[in-house]
């Protein structure tokens, strides 16, 4: 139990350290081996080289009732809803129409491919369809639906490496290619006869000078242990803390929302640490078929926002910034964004933000209608 906090608490610090370093080439490492990844690695290549077992440890279960629960609380009560009314309804409903293709595709692809081996062998057969919502929440919520969906799905460790790897690889290069997207943005627009759509120039800064930090962090504390004596499943207590974390905002009008985002942030961190002991890297295995089907399941999802762009006829720019918002996160979708309008930037955070108080639902709708027409 010591060995595996010491590399769990190790790895956390190890990462915080040199994600903060302002260092050309550590920079470039973090591009293409995000934070949550390296969480995940590190663990599992310290327990290789030891050749011990951390699989079994009592932290394991301290993660799923404490860690996780923290995690999913702390990035909800993170969405400001005053905020998001400065964006618009129809940016918001491009927005969604990616977030909603994103978790039903799967289901549909399945349903009209089910009797060819790739579904009904690979996917069914050898339950790789059980990688998918991970995917889903990683694509629409980030770190905290993925993993949340994880547990939900019990996916294995070797399938949800494989899926973290192969999402680390398409989301960066998806962001080159929506670099390159919203550069020809008013090309775009031409292209499609779609009129300029402008968002207000300004969002003024949350109110949050009111709860100090330690305040913010008991109440999030409070919650998750209110929840976890009186909900029996962990089902429910992601329901419950979600709704919570979402109503936190609206019941403080001065509530912290930059600090309970980064204390989302260190959870998420630790949570992936701690399933890293887990991993065993010679279970890892790539499947061509399954990269080939993330890969049409990715970009149809833009195509689709594009449609919707068109018919509400919402400035191009948006789609991108909304696939970011989705697929990038906080830090890509305001990156994104900048190489056309940097007065955005700020819409496009409080998007990826949307992004994340919703990718653990989109996550349950996919699981439930896999299950159903599967099992």
């Amino acid at each position: 139990m010591i060995a595996s906090v010491s590399i769990t608490v190790f790895t956390v610090l190890f990462v915080l350290t040199f994600e903060r370093l302002d260092n050309p080439i550590i920079k470039k490492i973090f591009n293409w081996l995000p934070s949550i990844l390296l969480a995940y690695l590190i663990p599992a290549a310290i327990s290789f080289f030891l050749n011990q077992d951390y699989s079994q440890v009592t932290l394991h279960q301290w993660s799923k009732d404490l860690f996780i629960p923290l995690a999913i609380v702390s990035v909800m009560s993170s969405l400001s809803f005053p905020q998001l009314k400065l964006i618009g309804w129809k940016p918001i409903a491009v927005f969604f129409s990616g977030s909603l293709w994103i978790a039903l595709f799967p289901v549909g692809f399945i349903l009209l491919f089910m009797r060819t081996d790739f579904v009904s062998d690979l996917l069914i057969s050898q339950e790789y369809w059980k990688g998918i919502p991970p995917i889903v929440g990683s694509w629409i919520g980030g770190s905290t639906s993925q993993l949340v969906l994880k547990e939900l799905v019990a996916c294995s460790e070797a399938l949800f490496l494989t899926v973290l790897v192969l999402d680390n690889i398409l989301v960066n290069l998806w962001t080159i290619g929506m670099f390159q997207s919203i550069q020809k943005s008013d090309r775009i627009n031409q292209f499609l006869k779609i009129k300029s759509f402008n968002p207000p120039e300004q969002i003024t800064a949350a109110k949050e000078n009111s709860h100090a930090p330690l305040l913010s962090f008991l109440i999030l504390l409070g919650a998750v242990f209110i929840a976890h004596v009186l909900l029996p499943t962990f089902i429910a207590k992601v329901v419950v803390l979600s709704l919570i974390g979402l109503s936190l905002g609206v019941i403080f009008k001065s509530w912290n929302y930059s600090f309970t985002l980064k204390l989302g942030s260190v959870f998420i961190l630790i949570v992936m640490s701690v399933l890293g002991l887990k991993l065993q890297f010679n279970l890892i295995q790539f499947n061509p078929a399954f990269i080939g089907f993330l890969v049409v399941w990715l970009t149809s999802h833009f195509f689709v926002m594009l449609g919707v762009a068109k018919i509400l006829n919402v400035h191009s720019a948006w789609v991108p910034i909304a696939s970011m918002a989705n697929v990038g996160g906080i830090a890509t979708a305001p990156a994104v964004t900048a190489a056309y309008e940097k007065k955005w930037m700020p819409h496009a955070i409080i998007l990826a933000v949307l992004s994340m108080a919703t990718g653990t639902f989109w996550g349950m709708v996919t699981i439930g209608l896999l299950q159903y027409w599967i099992t």
